[in-house]
């Protein structure tokens, strides 16, 4: 059953000159499928920042990569796999890992490493525990079965993800500068191979499901979830990376969304030539399957090569010695079509370029306000006991440790790992250069509910605080923007505005965005989620110790490098105070300087490299006071004193950007480099053992000890998990 309209039905029996098969029709549904074309989106993604002078490849291939120095790269990219998390959480989330690693090392990069961002609704439903214990043991498996590291990411909790949770995996991966490979079929009469596992049933239409809004009936698209086997996608992965040093392989690419249909247009519609396969060699694990159920089947752990004609046993030698399938089933063409033939007879001929590049392009409808789940006022409200809404905070689903989902994950394996999971930022070394990749994912889309452009800016702003409080200088982005139905205006809206505030800030602190993906129709019975822009930033800085966030020694000087901030009741409404505490949602996400953000980041960047701060921690969720307990979580607590006009809930929780929590022995240095990028410097309090205590002006506002805090920020994830129905 097609998914195209009537204008896309007419657009393609132009573009053919008669009537599309059923296997053409098949194959055009799920290339213009929003999740393969972007027909919704790629309007206005060309807005984005692209290019800079480390990117050596951008949008448009498997995965971004940028230059690293000392002649080597990397690798990165960020995929979704809500809908089929969803309908299987742990098939699901495990392919979606398998999904990403391939799109790396399509490139010619080994894997290294693999974040996640996830959101679910609240646990009270046990539906929603049932998902997440799901996708986290689908991403457990098959990233520790790979061996590749999960070394972070974020959970978030909201009741616009009931229904419709997402799963956004990020990988990174690196190589030399002469390794990395293109997904494109070049050199007409040059064999194209099939290599990995055998094609069967599984996953078929799966790129159309991922196209449209959930429904009564989701539950039955099962089939259209792919199976993963991360031990076969292991031999894959060093069978491909042993096969590339041949110097046999022309192009390769992996068969993600799509399938076979993906992988054949797209390498030739890059390269500008057509490509004939034949359906009766490809490998098969069931039997009678027609050509409509080939071209469109996800089944996992497949690539696509074109070798150089004559070099095909060289490719075949390598994947016989890691038994795996190779077979050459086509050939490249000169003509630029897509020719599909079974057992000699045609099932499908398309022009490349049209079927890959030129799906329809729309200008949905966005004149309209942004739609916005609450209003501007504020309520009325006034805290009776400030350390007891620290300790619910600490214990809030979005807040609390989840060290329940990260120990989970083999987050050391290959032992590149400097930082890990709870850091600010994941770090991990390049061994074969005196370098480390830091990496950050973050979202929030309580912020872009309220202002999709704001909250967006804000999300960047936060990526790259993160990576420069570990040391490391900003240098690029990938991207994952999940939004509802773009034929609603108002949530366009929301998916435009959002894109604009994503170039600005991306500009702004030079980290083109090198790829990403797009994500839509996150709806349920005609619900949707808030806009969830998540954000990648990567970041270079020399290997070294990391510098971490707990306090580490009794009488160090606290400092608040930019000082407290502002914030005022409009603009609190977005924090996790107000869902945590006050159970609302209002107002304005925090304001945000771009410029002050900037030059906030190069002062930490310099004390951190420059080995003035024993610990170091960005404050975001939870503001001041959340920010000052996860420093203690290790026994060493803080007495705080400072002086604010600020109302203490505000004071306290607001999350105003472009501030970090540093302790140091020697807080002067740290004054002259704060005072040399022109941001404040506060010397909020000093060290101590057991007891966190926050005051202004002389009031004591809160006053706790530290291992209470700990133990409700520890294990609030497993009691939430162990308390439902």
């Amino acid at each position: 059953m097609s998914d195209l309209t009537p204008f896309e039905r007419e657009k393609i029996r132009s573009i053919l000159k008669r009537e599309p098969t059923e296997t053409e029709l098949g194959i055009f549904t799920v290339m213009w499928s929003e999740h393969c074309s972007y027909k919704s989106s790629r309007l206005h993604l060309k807005k984005l920042p692209t290019r800079g002078p480390r990117v050596l490849v951008g949008p448009g291939e498997n995965a971004g990569i940028i230059d690293i120095g000392d002649g080597y790269a990397i690798a990165f990219k960020i995929e979704s796999h809500n809908h089929p998390s969803f309908i299987e959480p742990f098939q699901g989330a495990a392919t979606g890992v398998g999904g990403i690693l391939r799109d790396i090392f399509t490139m010619g990069a080994r894997p290294i490493a693999v974040m996640d961002a996830l959101r679910f609704g609240p646990l009270e439903d046990p539906g929603n525990a049932r998902i997440l214990e799901g996708v986290v043991s689908g991403i457990a498996h098959y990233g520790n079965c790979f061996g590749v590291p999960t070394v972070g990411g974020e959970c978030v909790f909201e009741a616009c993800y009931n229904g419709n949770p997402l799963v956004n995996v990020f990988a990174l991966g690196v190589f030399r500068h002469d390794e990395i490979f293109y997904g494109r079929a070049s050199g007409v009469g040059n064999p194209v191979i099939y290599v990995g596992a055998k094609t069967g049933r599984d996953g078929i239409h799966g790129a159309s499901m991922a196209s449209a809004a959930f429904t009564a009936e989701s539950k039955q698209k099962r089939p259209n979830v792919q199976v993963g086997d991360p031990f076969l996608e292991k031999l894959l992965l060093e069978a491909c990376l042993e096969a590339m040093k041949t110097g046999a392989i022309v192009g390769i690419q992996d068969m993600g969304a799509a399938g076979l249909t993906c992988s054949t247009c797209e390498m030739g519609s890059r390269a500008g030539t057509g490509v004939e396969i034949e359906l009766a060699l490809v490998p098969q694990r069931e039997t009678g399957m027609t050509p409509y159920e080939i071209m469109l089947s996800e089944s996992q752990e497949r690539m696509l090569i074109v070798a150089e004609k004559g070099r095909e046993e060289e490719v075949f030698r390598v994947f016989r010695k890691w038994g795996l399938d190779a077979v050459a089933i086509g050939r490249v063409t000169g003509d630029g079509m897509l020719r599909v033939k079974n057992h000699g007879v045609v099932e499908a001929e398309i022009p490349n370029r049209e079927l890959a590049d030129q799906a329809p392009v729309y200008d949905r409808p966005h004149d309209v306000p942004p739609y916005r789940p609450a209003g501007m006022d504020a309520p009325q409200f006034s805290s009776p006991d400030l350390t007891a809404d620290l300790l619910k905070l600490l214990g809030s689903g979005d807040i609390c440790s989840k060290q329940w989902i990260w120990r989970q994950y083999d987050y050391m394996v290959r032992t590149n790992t400097i930082a890990g999971p709870g850091a600010d930022a994941a770090v991990v070394r390049i061994k074969e250069t005196g370098s480390s990749v830091a990496m950050s994912l973050d979202g929030n889309a309580r912020y872009c509910a309220l202002s999709p452009r704001e909250g967006t800016k804000l999300i960047v702003a936060e990526c790259c605080r993160n990576v420069s409080t570990a040391g490391a200088t900003p240098v690029a982005a990938t991207n994952n923007l999940n939004f509802g139905n773009p034929e609603r205006p108002e949530i366009m809206a929301q998916l435009v505005e959002s894109i604009e505030g994503l170039a600005e800030a991306c500009e702004f602190f030079e980290t083109p965005i090198t790829g990403g993906n797009v994500s839509l129709y996150n709806e349920t019975l005609g619900e949707s989620i808030w806009p969830t822009p998540v954000v990648g930033i990567v970041g270079l800085m020399r290997t070294a110790a990391p510098v971490t966030i707990p306090f580490k020694e009794e009488g160090r000087t606290v400092m608040l490098l930019g000082g407290l901030g502002s914030c005022d009741e409009i603009r609190f409404g977005g924090t996790q105070y107000a869902k945590a505490v006050l159970e609302k949602l209002w107002g304005l996400p925090p304001a945000l300087d771009l410029d002050y953000e900037k030059r906030v980041q190069a002062a930490i960047r310099e004390i951190v490299n420059g080995g003035l701060a024993e610990s170091a921690h960005d404050i975001g969720d939870g503001g001041l006071a959340v920010a000052l307990a996860e420093c203690s979580m290790e026994g060493i607590g803080a007495a705080v004193e400072v002086a604010s006009g600020l109302r203490p809930e505000l004071l306290l929780f607001h999350e105003g950007p472009s501030r970090v929590i540093l302790s140091t022995a020697v807080p002067a240095e740290v004054e002259r480099i704060a005072r040399a990028h022109g941001v404040e410097a506060l010397r909020a309090g000093v060290t101590m053992k057991g007891i966190l205590r926050i005051g202004n002006d002389s009031m004591t506002l809160v006053d706790c000890p530290v291992q209470q805090l700990r133990q409700v920020w520890e294990k609030a994830l497993e009691n939430q998990l162990a308390a439902r129905v």
